[in-house]
This record gives C-alpha cells, structure tokens and sequence, in this order.
C-alpha cells in the first residue's frame, strides 16, 4: 500500500510541478515580485496537501512564536527534498540561498530571479562573497524579508550530518539580525530524495533564535548543537543505530562560502 501511495504521489508531483511551472511564466513580465511569490507559496501548499492525502505525510509545525518579527535568518536542518515545500507553505515572501548551478535551467533561472533568490557563486570565493553582502543582502534587509538557508549545504540521512559551512555565519554577520535554527524530522517519512513515503507525522520545529552579534565560533557552535541535537531528540524511538550527535559526513563538494 505504501508503494502504491509512493506512486501515485510522485505522479501528482510531476504533474503539479510542472502545471505551476509552466503557469508562472506570465507571472515573469509583471512588475512586481508579490504575484509570483503568492503563486509559489500556493504552488508548495498543494504540494504539502498531496504529501497528507497521497503519501499519508502529515506535518505539524511548532515554534512559530521564535521568529523575530520583520527580517531575520532562517536556518534549517536539510533532511528530505519536502523540507522547502514546507517551509515555503508558512511564508508570504520568504528569500531563500540557493546555488548558481539552477541558473542552467532557463525558465527556473528566470522564477528564481524573480522571486529575488540569494543565488550564490559556488565558484566565486570571497569576491562572491563581498558582492553577495553588497547587494543580495543588503536588498534583501531592506525589504524586511526572511531569509531561508540551509547550513549543510547538502541533504543529510537521517539522524546524520555534514559540516556546516560557514556561508551561514557570514549572512547572519552582515544581516546584523537573529538566526532562528529549525529542527526537523521529515526525513523519517520523505528520505533526502527518495520517490518513496512512508506515512506518519513529521515535525518542523523553529527554535529559540540566536541574538545578533556572535562572534563565528560562538554562533557556529550554537547553531549546530541547537539544530542537530532538536533534530536528533524529534526521532524517537524511530532514531536510526547511526544517529549520532558527533559524526560528520565527508563533504561531496569543497566549501566556498
């Protein structure tokens, strides 16, 4: 049963993708960024109603009094390919970090620099790092928008880690504003990027956030416990044998923030 409901899921996945994606094109030529966000924010609440009534995924969402009003840092335990449909479906204009790789792609290019995206130059070292701070940032923070990030920079197995990049800290240093870890257990029922679901509750937590003006070591430190410890006590009884706070994966990919 539950790889018939896999199954069906991933068909209305597809087909709901690409239904939105084709339907924001208009959206490109409009002068302002509101429509496309409400669009895309409808677009992830569909897809959070399929993870419930297909795949069995129900999600419960706690904490949200721990987010600072107006603009602050977003700072997500990555588990599953469901955690941005998720965290997107809370949110009237959430800006979120992402790689310069999804600009190959014409049309997911054009959304995500119309959804005012912090695309990030995997290759560009400080230089990217000093324009990011310069502009993205800066123009972000001026519109008051939250900012959604992953920290890893990859999706983590269950009850796993990579090392945290430091791109992280930089944000958080220029944004002058609160980081707010979130812990999350999604990959119990939707694994990093499994076609397959397993049905039951799933919990994404906003944490109590973490005050501007941290020295590196010291916001680094607290953010990791925070995320990964919540995330690992959110597993239960379900937790793998591998689960461990202290482990970290090898890295797939040089760190460039």
């Amino acid at each position: 049963m539950i790889t018939i409901r896999s199954i069906i899921f991933q068909i209305a996945y597809w087909a709901t993708s690409i239904f939105f994606g084709i339907g924001a094109l208009p959206f490109l030529f409009l002068p302002h960024r509101k429509p496309l966000m409400w669009w895309i924010r409808t677009y992830t609440r569909v897809m959070v109603f399929w993870m419930r009534w297909i795949a069995g995924v129900r999600i419960i969402v706690r904490g949200r009094e721990n987010l600072p009003e107006g603009a602050c840092i977003i700072a997500s335990k990555h588990q599953s390919w469901g955690d941005g449909f998720v965290m997107f479906s809370q949110f009237d204009d959430l800006a979120f970090v992402t790689g310069d790789h999804l600009e190959k792609f014409p049309l997911l290019g054009g959304i995500l620099r119309k959804m005012g995206a912090i695309i990030v130059d995997n290759c560009g070292g400080a230089y990217a790092r000093a324009r990011l701070v310069d502009t993205e940032l800066k123009k972000a923070q001026n519109e008051g928008r939250r900012i959604l990030i992953y920290p890893e920079g990859h999706l983590s197995p269950v009850g796993q880690r990579h090392r945290y990049r430091k791109g992280v800290f930089h944000m958080y240093d220029a944004y002058g504003c609160a980081a707010t870890p979130v812990a999350t257990n999604l990959g119990l029922r939707w694994p990093q990027q499994s076609w397959r679901l397993t049905p039951g509750p799933a919990i994404v937590e906003f944490l109590e956030p973490i005050a501007p003006g941290l020295g590196k070591e010291d916001f680094m430190e607290r953010l990791e416990e925070a995320i990964e410890r919540r995330s690992l006590e959110l597993l239960g009884a379900e937790a793998p044998p591998s689960a461990a706070v202290g482990h970290v994966l090898p890295d797939p990919s040089p760190e460039r923030a």
